[in-house]
């Protein structure tokens, strides 16, 4: 019997042990921000394009208030309700104390100065493939930004999701530094699949997710529940979307559909962001969606 015991024992402490070698937090080599400089007027077209404001403004902010990232939005999923934090330039309750590294580490691997693990509500999967200069100057325009000292709300999440070590396990699962799109692309698609698959994310929204949140990549922009539990996301991809080039151009940039419709909800503010880049990247965005292998909704 003593002998049954010591091996549950030592089974159980190897299980312990794999499950911290396993779950750890694991960043990249962060070497290579030390030696950058950001430059905030560029940086500024990567704010716009990551959609940083339309989730870490406080809710209802209107006009200059927000550029005040204090945080507070609520957005609910499967696994509870999650709070955007403040990520203004304040040092105490924003992310003013941050160095770049830290900053970069935190944004491209989900894992806190503290050495913790971020939610995946925050698509550090999508801003993982992001280029180290454009990171740079996304930290340089942002610290440029109005401090706000308010606190950040802790997220509403219930056991077992609010143990963060967990997630490491998912990321192993569901982390990939790689594009979804491959292939020989033309510059102009490169840069789309640039800016939608990692700066603004698209995938995160419009891409169905398995019962862990670990998106479909097999479905790529074939549209999803809607985290909320309320409606749908619309498909994107060929095959689904059946809009040309200026329908999917107008839209992006002006929220109207060929059918005379109008966007709404948070897509309200995608819009708005996009209308903000140069045409070019648009131009790229939609050649982009057009790139995408066709899937049947």
């Amino acid at each position: 019997m003593k002998k049954i015991v010591y091996s549950l024992i030592a089974l159980a402490l190897l299980g312990l042990l794999a499950f911290v070698v396993v779950t750890q937090p694991r960043g990249r080599d962060t070497e290579i921000f030390a030696t950058l400089a950001g430059d905030s007027a560029k940086g500024q077209l990567v704010y716009t394009a990551a959609g940083c404001g339309s989730c870490h403004m406080a809710p209802e902010a209107a006009g200059e208030a927000q550029l005040v990232l204090s945080g507070g939005q609520k957005f609910p999923s499967a696994f509870g309700t999650f709070l955007a934090p403040n990520i203004s330039p304040d040092p105490v309750n924003g992310i003013g104390g941050w160095t770049l590294p830290q900053f970069a580490t935190v944004i491209m691997d989900g894992i806190s100065p503290e050495n913790e693990h971020y939610y995946p509500a925050m698509p550090y999967t999508a801003y993982g493939k992001m280029d180290p200069q454009d990171v740079a100057d996304l930290k340089a325009y942002m610290d440029t930004l109005p401090p706000s000292n308010v606190a950040s709300l802790p997220h509403e999440i219930g056991f077992p999701f609010n143990i963060r070590r967990i997630l490491g396990g998912w990321k192993l699962l569901f982390q990939s530094r790689d594009f979804v799109l491959q292939g020989d692309l033309t510059p102009q698609v490169a840069r789309g699949r640039y800016i939608a698959e990692a700066m603004s994310h698209c995938g995160e929204c419009h891409t169905p997710r398995n019962v862990i949140g670990g998106l479909k990549t097999a479905q790529w922009l074939a549209g999803a529940a809607n985290p909320s539990g309320q409606g749908k996301i619309p498909g994107i991809a060929p095959g689904i979307l059946a809009w040309n080039d200026e329908d999917i151009f107008t839209y992006l940039t002006t929220g109207f559909t060929p059918e005379f419709d109008s966007v709404g909800g948070h897509m309200a503010h995608v819009v708005e962001n996009m209308s903000k880049l140069p045409e070019s990247d648009v131009r790229a965005v939609v050649a982009y969606l057009k790139a995408v292998p066709p899937l049947v909704q």
